[in-house]
């Protein structure tokens, strides 16, 4: 066990979590029938390199997270009770069936994220939308909020629509950070970051929890956490992945936290 583990909670306290998502790690495995890489080799190696949660977001195509993958990580993390695990996707698909199996096995999850992609969608890329999704999704926060989970809603950075996560019910909201990602570096950085910041103010001043994903990596990580307050949680995993590959997973990890260190040193 890694006794500098800590978890998503410790975020009250000034320091950011890593959760790392394993999609990509899945998605490699499934192009051969062959095992490899190991999914659960991966997230404890994440894990034992300092990592505060495991993401994985399982989608009805089974393109890369599988049903098992949800349970197996789910054994793992019985042996590392410091680490949060973040199971996301639509709420409306695949995602309350295996959420639902979790807890009747009696296996570990901590935060279920809903994230309002369609099948065919090749990745996340909008948030909900208030009032539009309320009164369908009120339901199901209600479920997962009275089998002891946090839920966080994935949200595009408009501080207006912060009000309708907190009347759903959500705990946290998490913003979608592509737009920040591709202004990074360029004359638009300021007034996109200036967005985030705003969108973040609105969720705090409604009592909401912050995480934040989506093409965060290396280069724009510490920027960010700079500039937008209250940051929970980042969920990396496409990035952290790739770098991963010229790294390995555990200096991929430790480089990772270091970005997020220098953002609250």
């Amino acid at each position: 066990m890694n006794p500098l583990l800590t978890t998503g909670l410790d975020a009250h306290r000034g320091m950011t979590a890593l959760s790392v998502n394993l999609n990509k790690v899945a998605l490699l495995r499934n192009t051969r029938a062959l095992g490899i890489p190991s999914v659960t080799r991966a997230a404890t190696l994440a894990l034992e390199a300092g990592c505060q949660g495991i993401t994985v977001h399982p989608r009805p195509d089974e393109r890369h997270i599988r049903a098992h993958d949800v349970v197996d990580l789910g054994e793992l993390l019985k042996a590392w009770p410091q680490a949060e695990y973040n199971i996301e996707g639509n709420p409306f698909h695949n995602l309350m069936d295996c959420v639902r199996d979790l807890v009747k096995r009696g296996l570990p999850v901590h935060q279920v994220t809903f994230v309002p992609d369609s099948v065919d969608q090749p990745t996340s890329d909008h948030g909900w939308r208030f009032p539009q999704d309320l009164e369908r999704l009120a339901p199901l926060v209600a479920e997962c909020r009275a089998m002891g989970l946090r839920v966080s809603l994935f949200m595009d950075p408009e501080p207006a629509q912060m009000r309708g996560a907190r009347v759903a019910g959500a705990d946290r909201v998490e913003l979608y950070t592509e737009t920040y990602a591709r202004a990074h570096g360029t004359p638009q950085q300021a007034a996109v970051l200036a967005g985030f910041t705003a969108s973040a103010q609105a969720a705090l001043a409604e009592g909401l929890g912050l995480n934040a994903g989506h093409d965060l990596n290396r280069d724009n990580l510490t920027d960010f956490l700079r500039a937008v307050p209250g940051i929970q949680e980042v969920s990396i995993g496409h990035a952290l992945i790739a770098d991963a590959l010229e790294l390995g997973i555990a200096e991929t990890v430790r480089d990772y936290l270091r970005c997020i260190h220098r953002a609250q040193a």
